[in-house]
């Protein structure tokens, strides 16, 4: 079930808003965070 809510975070964060590459690489980047904070 983590993994799932992790998954879901991630999709919501890079939908969010990455207009351009580095906003890609910000947006991977939380996701990322917020994948380590689930696993916690």
């Amino acid at each position: 079930m983590r993994k799932f809510t992790a998954l879901i975070a991630v999709l919501a964060v890079l939908l969010a808003g990455c207009n351009t590459v580095q906003g890609l690489g910000k947006d991977i980047e939380k996701g990322g965070e917020a994948i380590q904070k689930a696993v916690k």
